[in-house]
């Protein structure tokens, strides 16, 4: 039996790449959908993102964004964005057809910022973070780890553990399926763009500012 992984991340409140995103998996035929974080920053359509998340069933945890995006609102703020992001869990585990599957928006165990950065800006390994990362997972002990956060689009094995990380939908313009128990990992373009495998933070805000000017 094969069971298919819809697999979003870094949607930064940007509604209509995910809506792409969730076309494609059903033409797929995807049994479930992750998401590892940042639901929000960046975009100004949270709550669209949210129903939309929501009413396709798709598992998501804690990002950086979430995070921040809670402690900007007061305790008594009660609305529906800030009461979904609220419930999210920190990491999620799951076991699929005999492999163990781990989800955090960073890093393991339950690290928001460090991220798994294997690429560099042209979207090409960097041999010395590949072999940092498999030192750092070498008691890792889950088949597959799904991460996000560096917008950088990957499906490596480090250590015993394959690492894959689907891209943000907004800045890499990328969503992925991944297939159990081959450990099949396909990525596919959205918004009618060219995948970006490494995308630069640097570059983006500095156009933000230069569009300010």
């Amino acid at each position: 039996m094969t069971t298919r992984i819809g697999l979003i991340s870094d949607l930064h409140a940007t509604v209509a790449p995910v809506r792409e995103a969730l076309s494609i998996f059903q033409q797929h035929g995807v049994d479930l959908i992750l998401c590892p974080g940042d639901i929000v920053g960046y975009g100004e359509e949270e709550a669209q993102t949210i129903e939309v998340l929501s009413s396709n069933h798709c598992q998501s945890i804690l990002g950086n964004h979430e995070i921040w995006y809670i402690e900007e609102s007061s305790q008594n703020t009660a609305d529906q964005t800030t009461n979904y992001l609220r419930d999210l869990p920190s990491y999620l585990e799951l076991d699929i057809e005999d492999k163990s599957i781990y989800m955090v928006h960073a890093s393991p165990p339950d690290s928001y910022m460090d991220g798994i950065k294997l690429l560099d800006e042209n979207g090409n390994i960097l041999p010395e973070e590949k072999s940092y990362w498999s030192e750092q997972l070498a008691n890792f002990n889950h088949d597959v780890l799904i991460v996000g956060h560096t917008h950088q689009v990957f499906a490596e094995q480090l250590g015993n553990t394959f690492v894959v990380n689907p891209g943000s939908t907004k800045f890499n313009h990328t969503c992925a399926i991944l297939e159990l128990p081959g450990l099949n990992f396909e990525i596919f373009p959205l918004s009618g763009k060219t995948p970006v495998k490494s995308w630069n933070w640097g570059q983006y805000f500095a156009k933000q500012n230069e569009n300010k000017k």
